[in-house]
């Protein structure tokens, strides 16, 4: 059971059971009477002991083992949930978390002595004179005990279907046949296990099995074995064995290496390249061949545009982590702190969303450790003791934006100012700072305003590493404080990092490409509408005053002519606005962003490179940077 396949499968089907642990404990901390929790706990700790056991993980099967007995005991009632039992649960998650991660990595995990004893003494204390028989609790690989009394070797009809909508079907279903052979003889297995691999099993596996145990603990094995959702037991009848035909229809499902993906975008990437350069060498070539091009460019299209839709991903995995984190931060901190989720169905390309995991991780931290107040503090200011946190993701055009947002006291801005005049990082004789100076003196590295240094404090470090991060994909961080209402912070990222559609302009001769997902409009440059805002010039569009940039004055084109038309693009950010200037506008493009390594002194306005359709390159400008 060591063959590479099933290695996946345990370490992807034990990191669902650990994060729905993690679920499971949160509700029952805030609902200790709830019943519901305990069970949904025993069931998962259950599935990775079972599924652990049978792959051989023996350290891992141990752990889940001692953990089962105390959640067996507190369902029982033999054993009252308390703060400490429930606290010893979450260490007892994250070492099973730590053994799953170690045995994909192919270590050995050892669990710590202290927690492996103050399971067996949790489980232990309870009323009884000596310790319940367990009901499912036999050594997973070992054969029913054969001194005590059961009933006689019989010969039973087990049919036995996975859970609707699972991946790998096959490979649940074999595993749990191998759970099954632990309990005695299995044979007339339909299908056969050949055709369990095949894209048309629908999850139902029937077979014959000749084993002493009762019916009871046939059930619990091959639920515990791989996301079994049914089992049914009966006698062997001649025709018993065969499958029920399946009634519904429903989306199958497979799982796919990230870096197959990769490697497919990739591919992609370049046929969309080679596909705009079929089309430009096509134009007002032989009809034949243009219609040829024409049609090779619709199916490339949709090619790409599947691809795109296998690698979107909800950002809900991303955000499920967070409920746990916020409760340990809460616990250390002496906090009382409710977080809420929003948009979790939004999706994003999955390279985006696993880069956006520690920038949200380091706002968060630092909302509970720097914006929220004790719950004393707060209620001597107004407010109810405990602080709300809400992380929210929505769609804005062409890019999401995740908010990060805290009711605390917001963000000292005097005190930062000091701190900024003292270290050199701001104007002397300046007596505010605005939210984008706030920002960029926030972000400065080592920059902090704690008084003291802990594991947590250190606002300036989380927010470089968050600026940086989100400035890699092509994004943007802004921040709003008010004092006493609180702080939200915003990530705007595309919506995947391979292809974007882009604006193409020129200037001086020479061509550049302009994101689309921050382009609001495009107009003309009319020199009445010229004013001016804070000693620069500016743009006056619709009864809105817009600083402008000259893309000819920022890259340096030392030539006096101007056309008679400049096209303006204006280029939204968030709630900000910049009216960029080119000579012309050369229309629209798929591009694809190619990785180059930067060289020393490269204008922060430049986010990356591409191909045009004619083979020459061209510079992608950051939008960010110019507003």
């Amino acid at each position: 059971m060591s063959a590479p396949k099933y290695a996946a499968l345990f370490l992807a089907e034990s990191r669902e059971h650990l994060a729905g642990c993690d679920r499971l404990l949160l509700t029952w901390e805030r609902s200790p009477d709830a019943a519901e929790p305990v069970h949904g706990l025993f069931r998962a700790v259950h599935n990775i002991k079972g599924m652990a056991a049978t792959m051989g993980y023996g350290p891992v099967a141990d752990l889940a083992h001692r953990t089962e007995n105390l959640l067996d005991a507190l369902r029982s009632g033999q054993v009252s949930a308390s703060a400490d039992v429930i606290q010893l649960l979450f260490r007892a998650v994250d070492a099973l978390r730590a053994g799953v991660e170690a045995v994909g990595a192919g270590v050995i995990p050892v669990a710590p002595a202290d927690l492996t004893d103050a399971l067996d003494t949790a489980a232990a204390d309870r009323p009884l004179a000596a310790p319940a028989p367990e009901k499912s609790g036999h050594k997973d690989k070992e054969p029913p005990d054969q001194t005590a009394p059961h009933p006689p070797q019989t010969l039973r009809t087990v049919a036995f279907r996975i859970r609707p909508g699972a991946s790998m079907r096959g490979a649940r279903a074999i595993v749990a046949l191998k759970r099954a052979e632990t309990l005695g003889s299995v044979s007339a297995i339909v299908p056969p296990p050949a055709a369990l691999e095949r894209d048309d099993f629908d999850g139902r596996v029937v077979f014959q099995l000749e084993s002493v145990a009762v019916d009871e603990i046939i059930a619990d094995t091959l639920r515990a074995a791989a996301d079994v959702a049914t089992v049914e037991i009966g006698a062997a009848t001649a025709t018993a064995a065969q499958p029920a035909p399946a009634t519904t229809a429903r989306g199958r499902h497979i799982r796919v290496d990230l870096a197959r993906l990769d490697a497919m975008m990739k591919q992609v990437g370049e046929l969309t390249v080679a596909r705009n350069r079929l089309v430009e060498l096509a134009r007002g070539a032989d009809p034949t061949l243009f219609e040829l091009s024409a049609r090779i460019a619709r199916l490339v299209s949709d090619l790409q545009n599947e691809v795109l839709a296998s690698r979107m991903t909800p950002v809900g995995e991303a955000f499920e982590r967070f409920p746990r984190l916020v409760r340990d931060l809460a616990r250390d901190l002496g906090k009382r702190i409710r977080l809420d989720l929003e948009g979790e169905e939004i999706e994003l390309d999955r390279a985006v969303l696993d880069e956006l995991v520690e920038p949200l991780m380091h706002l968060v931290r630092n909302a509970a450790d720097h914006g929220l107040e004790t719950p004393a503090a707060r209620e001597a200011a107004g407010k109810p003791p405990e602080g709300r946190l809400l992380i929210a993701a929505s769609r804005e055009r062409r890019t999401v934006a995740i908010r990060v947002s805290d009711d605390g006291r917001g963000i000292d801005r005097a005190a930062v100012l000091a701190r900024a005049k003292r270290d050199g990082l701001a104007d002397p004789a300046a007596d505010t700072l605005s939210d984008e100076l706030l920002l960029r003196v926030l972000a400065r590295p080592g920059f902090s305003t704690a008084q003291e240094v802990t594991g947590l404090s250190g606002r300036g470090v989380g927010v470089e590493v968050a600026l940086g991060r989100v400035r890699a994909l092509g994004g943007t961080l802004e921040v709003r404080s008010e004092p006493g209402r609180g702080t939200v912070w915003t990530l705007r990222v595309p919506l995947t990092l391979a292809i974007v559609r882009a604006l193409l302009a020129e200037a001086g001769g020479e061509r550049y490409a302009v994101p689309l997902s921050f382009v609001a409009e495009t107009v003309e440059f009319d020199p009445q509408a010229v004013t001016a805002i804070r000693q620069r010039e500016a743009l006056v569009v619709r009864e809105r005053v817009i600083p402008t940039v000259h893309l000819r004055d920022l890259v340096a084109v030392h030539t006096d002519s101007r056309p008679p038309r400049r096209p303006t693009i204006i280029l939204e950010v968030g709630e900000r606005r910049t009216a960029l200037v080119v000579d012309a506008l050369l229309g629209q493009q798929d591009l694809v962003i190619e990785p180059f390594d930067a060289p020393r002194g490269l204008p922060a306005y430049v986010g990356g490179a591409t191909i045009l359709a004619d083979g020459a390159p061209a510079l992608i400008l950051d939008a960010a940077a110019l507003v």
